[in-house]
């Protein structure tokens, strides 16, 4: 790639001479001369089909740039000859949002306006800049509202928000576009600004790296629900201006852990992920498990969320454990959960949480009794270490943590639920949140029992009952 084209075609550079170089020689028609990347021309095109689309994406590829380019074109009216996405004929209102106040001054604040004694070198064309006016947030040089000329006439409002003014601050306006840069902490950040947008008919624009795993921001596109929803993913290949020096050095600067999600944009490793390791390292194809490994399932039975399940066998020789299947449902009753774990082996040991004491609300009695009435092999006691550790949460993660990187669990590819929650795990201040984690939860029961209730299938099966390995087996 060309000197020029690199300054002129992208933009936008982790390198700050080649930024200050292109200023210099641009002034204010920065975004005369934006020629997007392949895949940031498809977000852009993306927009006249779709009213919500997200750019998840590797750290320093310019995913806040075509944002910022895009911005920049709704509120001034001018669109390139190559522009194939949605067009705002007219003067309209756009909210460009940050995580802290901070961040919206030093990210996207800049991203559009350029430093603060150079208004009009941003992605915004100078010689259409009305007004800027700042807000007292307690932070210096915060913007507030950018007015700026449309070229058919009037003034776009360009408002600054951050989400740590709460997601009450969202609600009211209905703007014509929205663009989120990084990931709200509260998801009511981002329905509210769907909601604001119903009115208007308006544009939602996402730029972020996925640091958190599968969030539901992130399912939210990665699976739609409805039509008019667009993912663009874009890694280190997809920019050119990360030559192999750049990305060496970024990528030794990068916490280990943190580097798929970095480098890919895939969701994958995120700083806050609980098992921070690569799905490859643990998944495997199923394969046929021999009888005499013990087996176990754990449960958790889903008072106010899911009822999941899973089975573990253990190979003893080598310490390895193999989840091999699972099952996991919504708003059903205890019978239907019953026959879906009879149907793997009713003679497979079930160990259960200490809420398993509670009493159903329906028949008065506790959890673990009814279960044990439907026919299941369930442990007597809830799920514990029978020691020191007793029941807490971190010894039994910590301990598939351990058994992960060493190459001593393994999971078969099909347990789909299991997986999906594995990639979402995630710490928040340093405590593991407890959301969409029904069948880490029931694996964890199962490992904290294994070493002293998982047992092998009876000699003398009942009659009927298939012999030899057990293999996973769906409801």
């Amino acid at each position: 790639m060309k000197r020029d084209e690199t300054i002129f075609g992208l933009c936008t550079l982790a390198d700050d001479v080649l930024l200050a170089e292109f200023r210099d020689r641009c002034g204010s028609r920065r975004l005369e001369h934006y020629r997007p990347y392949p895949w940031q021309a498809a977000f852009h095109e993306a927009g006249a089909a779709n009213a919500h689309r997200i750019v998840m994406a590797a750290n320093r590829v310019g995913k806040t740039l075509c944002a910022a380019m895009e911005a920049a074109m709704h509120a001034a009216g001018r669109y390139p000859t190559w522009w194939r996405g949605r067009r705002f004929p007219q003067a309209n209102l756009g909210w460009a949002c940050g995580i802290t106040s901070e961040s919206v001054r030093d990210i996207v604040q800049k991203e559009l306006l350029g430093p603060e004694d150079e208004h009009g070198s941003g992605t915004l064309p100078g010689d259409a800049l009305e007004k800027v006016t700042y807000r007292r947030a307690g932070v210096s040089d915060v913007v507030d509202v950018i007015r700026v000329r449309h070229t058919a006439g009037g003034l776009s409002l360009i408002v600054l928000k951050s989400y740590d003014q709460g997601w009450r601050k969202y609600q009211g306006a209905a703007p014509d576009w929205i663009w989120l840069d990084e990931e709200p902490d509260d998801f009511r950040v981002f329905t509210e600004c769907i909601t604001r947008l119903l009115t208007s008919r308006g544009t939602l624009m996402v730029t972020f790296t996925p640091l958190l795993g599968e969030t539901d921001l992130v399912r939210y596109f990665l699976n739609p629900a409805a039509g008019g929803i667009h993912l663009t993913g874009a890694s280190w290949d997809d920019a050119p201006h990360l030559d192999r020096a750049a990305r060496a050095q970024l990528e030794a600067a990068m916490p280990e852990h943190e580097r798929q999600a970095r480098i890919t944009g895939a969701p994958m490793l995120g700083s806050g992920r609980v098992f921070a390791i690569a799905e490859g390292e643990i998944v495997i194809d199923p394969i046929e498990l021999p009888g005499h490994f013990p087996r176990i399932c754990g449960v958790d039975f889903g008072i106010d969320h899911p009822f999941a399940a899973v089975w573990l066998a253990w190979d003893r020789d080598a310490d390895c454990v193999f989840l091999y299947d699972e099952f996991r449902r919504a708003n059903e009753v205890p019978a239907v959960h019953a026959e879906a774990i009879k149907r793997r082996g009713a003679w497979i040991p079930v160990s259960w949480p200490g809420d398993g004491l509670q009493r159903d609300k329906g028949s008065g009695q506790a959890l673990r009794d009814l279960y044990f009435e439907h026919g299941l092999s369930m442990l007597p006691k809830p799920a514990s270490y029978g020691d020191a550790r007793g029941r807490a949460v971190e010894p039994g993660v910590l301990e598939m943590l351990e058994r992960m990187r060493t190459g001593r669990w393994k999971v078969f590819r099909t347990c789909a639920a299991w997986l999906e929650e594995f990639r979402a795990y995630h710490r928040k201040d340093g405590r593991i949140v407890k959301h969409r984690d029904d069948a880490i939860s029931a694996s964890r029961y199962a490992l904290m029992a294994m070493a002293r209730h998982a047992t092998t299938k009876p000699t003398a099966p009942a009659p009927g009952r298939a012999r030899g390995p057990i293999l996973s087996t769906r409801l």
